[in-house]
């Protein structure tokens, strides 16, 4: 299953350490299979959205898998790739780009015919063959139309998916220099929030994140003194206060870290897509690991 990281510590930088999947270099038979892209995308001080990743199939150099990623951001967004649709080449991985925001998604959307044809011209702003890029393109389109609100972009283009397109999730992180966004929608993949206060539970502590399944971890000096809002698709320390997005919850992250929250998808798909219903590739991308 792919992994969603997402990190504000608004409005300050924070000087960040990754590891992205933390897998072995020899070419074992788990790793003919995955995983199958790494991404990261933060921001320059100028507000320039930059973003390293690399579609890591068994046949390429597995260096970006294991290297350190030291980079200092106000927002993160960070994407573990299984792929379900596009081959693995760099311009299918996530993070995407797209009008100085950073997007990764986490789901399967069909009938991508339908899509590109509701899209028309901005098609443009997709480059590779996903779903998800496409899924963007359809947000940046909303954003637009709404005159640059970016909440109303998400939901809007999350509902017109979800009542025209069959669909199995469309977990998101969105960002900008200084503001986060993320969806949970419906109940098929979870994904979590928490509120760090500065020094974490205990106080006094940098932060020190490390996924369950072992392929992500950030570790954060400068958080040892200052709060932030973390995002993920599952729970990545024993802190209580983790707390798991309701299906169909948008959230933002302000650039204060104030949080607002809304229902902004209430009703289920009208064309809901089970594991069985899926491509062999794409299930077996959707599984929990």
């Amino acid at each position: 299953m792919c992994r969603l990281f997402g990190l504000s510590s608004a409005p300050r930088r924070t000087h960040a350490t990754f590891w992205l999947l933390d897998a072995p270099d020899s070419l074992t038979a788990q790793s003919h299979r995955d995983p199958d892209g790494t991404g990261l995308g933060h921001f320059a001080p100028d507000g320039t959205p930059e973003v390293s990743k690399a579609p890591l199939a068994a046949y390429e150099d597995r260096a970006f898998a294991t290297e350190a990623k030291q980079t200092e951001s106000v927002t993160f967004v960070a994407h573990i790739r299984y792929a379900s649709t596009g081959g693995l080449e760099a311009r299918n991985t996530h993070p995407f780009v797209q009008q100085g925001r950073i997007f990764a998604h986490n789901g399967v959307i069909e009938d991508l015919g339908r899509l590109d044809e509701h899209l028309g011209d901005d098609l443009r702003l997709v480059h590779g063959d996903t779903d998800s890029e496409r899924f963007f393109a359809l947000i940046t389109r909303e954003i637009g139309v709404r005159g640059g609100d970016i909440t109303t972009g998400i939901a809007d283009a999350a509902r017109w998916i979800a009542q025209n397109l069959p669909l199995y999730a469309l977990n998101l992180i969105l960002a900008t220099p200084g503001e986060l966004w993320a969806l949970r929608y419906p109940d098929t993949h979870e994904l979590y929030v928490l509120q760090r206060p500065a020094g974490g539970r205990h106080g006094g502590r940098h932060l020190d994140h490390t996924g369950t399944d072992g392929h992500m971890r950030i570790h954060s000096r400068p958080l040892a003194d200052a709060p932030a809002v973390v995002i993920a698709s599952e729970r990545m320390d024993d802190h209580p206060a983790w707390r798991l997005l309701e299906p169909g919850e948008l959230l933002h992250v302000g650039p204060d870290l104030g949080l607002t929250r809304e229902i902004v998808v209430p009703d289920p798909p009208a064309h809901r897509l089970t594991l069985d219903d899926l491509r062999p590739e794409a299930a077996a991308s959707q599984k929990a690991a």
